[in-house]
């Protein structure tokens, strides 16, 4: 992965694109694509991002680490 053209790069983003078109792009029409682009943002945000385990954050969900550490920013600052 990682390689122009790589077929596993390709397939991850035709997946990716396929789920959005079928539950997003063609569930209405969308007044402009502004909107069409908030909610593709918000749909990935709250879908993929927020509840996916990162394995920088040691495992642990994006919320699970904002949670353990401000208490710890808050002290430091």
């Amino acid at each position: 992965m990682g390689q122009v053209g790589t077929a596993a790069d390709n397939a991850a983003m035709e997946s990716i694109f396929s789920l959005l078109e079928k539950n997003l792009v063609n569930t209405r029409r969308w007044a402009t694509r502004d909107d069409l682009r908030v909610a593709a943002v918000t749909c990935i945000e709250r879908t993929y991002h927020r509840p996916r385990r990162q394995p920088a954050l040691g495992r642990m969900t994006p919320e699970e680490y904002e949670t353990i550490m401000t208490p710890q920013l808050l002290e430091a600052a």
